[in-house]
């Protein structure tokens, strides 16, 4: 329960993009659910080999070290790729999977290390939906938070495109024509 309870406490943890009707920024917790339901619905153009049930879980626990770490905006400048982020989510993992019984923390944990590593077919897939996710919400809100941080479009593909590319091609050759039509129109 001291874990249930101390994971309550994502839904404190605010995001840079908005919501889907542009009226408030998202939380955390809305971000893992909306993207374990991204993983269920979107599972059909996973590629070979993914476990769907795996995805979800991960994304699931993936930002629950945000309720320690706090979360930093994807184009915030250099933040996310900080060796002192790194460390701080590192340490915030480890406090709050080890809230759990022990082999349920060391198995919590080894999805939240592979969902990091983003080496495996599933963890580069639920990687992938982590930064499919934003764009879309971006494009629904007349650019959201790439408009707070000054986004253009190469910079989006630059950054972004390789991540979403490398887990779900297939998510990415939908959105991309999406994202240019986008700055095509500003």
């Amino acid at each position: 329960m001291a874990f249930l309870m101390e994971a309550g406490r994502l839904s404190a943890v605010t995001r840079a993009t908005r919501v889907v009707d542009g009226s408030r920024f998202e939380n955390s917790a809305e971000h893992s659910w909306h993207l374990a339901l991204f993983a269920l619905t979107l599972a059909p153009h996973a590629p070979d080999g993914v476990c769907i049930d795996r995805v979800i879980r991960m994304l699931l626990l993936h930002d629950l070290v945000e309720i320690d770490a706090g979360d930093v905006p994807f184009f915030a400048e250099g933040a996310a790729d900080s060796a002192g982020q790194v460390e701080a989510e590192a340490r915030a993992a480890e406090r709050i999977f080890g809230l759990l019984p022990e082999d349920q923390g060391r198995a919590f944990r080894a999805l939240w290390d592979e969902f990091e590593a983003a080496e495996t077919p599933d963890a580069r897939f639920a990687k992938a939906l982590d930064r499919f996710q934003p764009p879309n919400l971006n494009l629904a809100t007349g650019g959201g938070s790439w408009n707070d941080y000054n986004v253009d479009e190469a910079r989006l593909r630059d950054r972004l495109g390789p991540r979403i590319d490398r887990g779900a091609p297939a998510l990415w050759a939908w959105i991309a024509p999406k994202i240019a039509g986008f700055f095509a129109r500003i």
